[in-house]
């Protein structure tokens, strides 16, 4: 599905969207505001490229990051939660991962990237991923992923 397609169904339901990213730097929201009316549908973006960043401004957990790393499905999850608290968006949308070329070590490839989708009032979805290509291929295959996973947040 792409973005334009998304926002449509979002725009029906009366639905507003929030993003919170990290290894995608705004290429998630970026692609929902390239297309033209978006306004009404996407809320907010959060860049949150650095562990200080998800704490300050999503209000991830600094010892959260501490356990599991910040490319862990509990990082990406608070950073959900905490998106859609600090908006007025119905659904977040979160994305962390590590996008290459370095950065990958044990259990943590590069290529690897966690999603979490959180609605009001519903338990969040949370998806692991391991994308393969360069650093560019991951971002743009964590964007095609993310927008998917939207649109399961619809059902």
């Amino acid at each position: 599905m792409d973005a334009e397609a998304l926002l449509e169904l979002y725009r029906q339901a009366g639905l507003r969207i929030a993003t919170a990213e990290s290894c995608t730097g705004g290429l998630l929201a970026a692609s929902l505001t390239d297309v033209p009316g978006s306004s009404d549908v996407v809320d907010r973006g959060f860049i949150t490229y650095s562990n200080d960043a998800k704490s300050e401004m999503l209000g991830v957990p600094a010892d959260l990051i501490g356990r599991h790393g910040a490319v862990s499905a509990h990082v990406a999850r608070a950073m959900a939660e905490g998106a859609l608290a600090r908006s007025k968006a119905d659904v977040a949308l979160a994305v962390t991962g590590i996008a290459g070329p370095g950065g990958g070590g044990p259990g943590k490839p590069v290529g690897l990237v966690y999603l979490a989708s959180a609605r009001r009032e519903r338990e969040p979805l949370v998806e692991r991923h391991t994308f393969t290509g360069d650093r560019q291929a991951v971002r743009l295959a964590a964007v095609e992923a993310a927008v998917e996973l939207l649109r399961r947040q619809l059902g």
